[in-house]
Formats: C-alpha cells, structure tokens, sequence
C-alpha cells in the first residue's frame, strides 16, 4: 500500500496554517486592547469560535500523522522479515542442491568402482581356460582374485547404498567412507591375484 504523501503534506500545511493564524490572532489581540470597538466587531464576525477547538484540531493531526507513521514502520518491518524469510529459504536450497551434486558425484565413483571391479573379473575369465588345468597355486589365486573382485563389486554398491540414505536422511556426511576405499583396495588386491596366478602358470 503506498503511502499518501500528498495527504500528509497536505495535513502539515494545514497545521501550520493553524499556527499562523494563532500567531495573527495574538498580534491582533494585542492591537486590540488599545481600541476596544474593534475588538467587539472581531469577536462578532468570528463567531465565537472556541479557543480548545482548535487545540483539539491540532491534536487530531498530530495523532493521525503519528499513526500513519507507525502503520510505515509496521509495513517496513514486515517487508524486512519477509525478505529474510526469502533469503533463508534460498540459502537453504542452495545447501541441498550442494549436497545432492556432491551424492552425485561421490555414487558416481562408486559406480566406476562397481563397473572396473566387474571389468576385470570379465576380463580374468580369458585366463581361467588356461590356468583350470594347471597346479594348484595358480588356481587358487585366480580364484582368490575372483574372489576379491566379486567383493569390490559387492562393497561399491553397498557404498552406493549408504551415499543414498544419507542424502535421504540429511545426513552432513555424504561420502561412502571405509567401503568406497575398500571397493578399491579390493581391486588392487585381486587384479594383483590374478597377475600373480597368470605369473606362476
């Protein structure tokens, strides 16, 4: 709602009108007092108006102004609380977008992890024709290199798993933790199986 400038201005004139014709009105008492007829025809035509009329008048204004004022004021702070509520708002959609791109990237990671882990154990089966006919060393690192490849693919999507739900929970801790780094340690530890099984045969 605007404000009436033009109302207030208007009712600030007024008032000082109001004080000038009172400050007129004494000067011409006092010119008055030296000739009493004129002072009589004044009174005649002014009708008698009482003096605490215009008091009253005067206090009128200023109590309208003054409401106008606080209604300012009130109008004021409740734009203000309502931009803070804005901003509040927008910062906290700016925190969740944050943490939904970084799930995002950290299960995109893990879903490289899962697809390397599942990578090389396709890979390792190419050397399986070869070494399932040999002593038994090579055999069982290759197995225990499947073994450890089945465990990365298995860990990362269980890491996958927990990034999810953390996001879900709004959690302040989104990264996979102790089974992403496993995922990984998994994939070393069997590729370096397998290599070692393909070394012996």
């Amino acid at each position: 709602m605007p404000v009436p400038w033009l109302r207030i201005l208007d009712v600030v004139i007024g008032v000082t009108d109001l004080a000038r014709s009172r400050k007129i009105r004494q000067a011409a008492e006092q010119s008055e007092q030296n000739d009493p007829q004129r002072q009589q025809s004044i009174e005649a035509s002014r009708g008698g108006v009482p003096a605490g009329l215009e008091a009253r008048l005067a206090g009128v204004v200023v109590a309208a102004l003054k409401e106008a004022f606080e209604r300012d004021t009130r109008r004021l702070e409740l734009e203000r609380a309502q931009h803070e509520a804005e901003l509040e708002r927008a910062e906290r959609a700016l925190r969740l977008e944050l943490r939904r791109q970084a799930a995002d990237r950290e299960i995109g990671r893990l879903r490289l992890l899962a697809g390397a882990a599942a990578a090389a154990w396709l890979g390792t089966l190419f050397f399986s024709g070869r070494l399932t006919g040999g002593p038994v060393g090579p055999r069982v690192a290759i197995g225990g290199g499947w073994l450890l490849l089945l465990l990365a693919f298995a860990t990362a999507f269980m890491a996958q798993s927990q990034v999810a739900e953390a996001l879900a929970r709004d959690d302040s801790r989104l990264d996979a933790g102790a089974l992403g780094n496993l995922a990984l340690w998994f994939i070393v530890a069997g590729l370096a199986l397998v290599g070692l099984a393909v070394l012996l045969s």
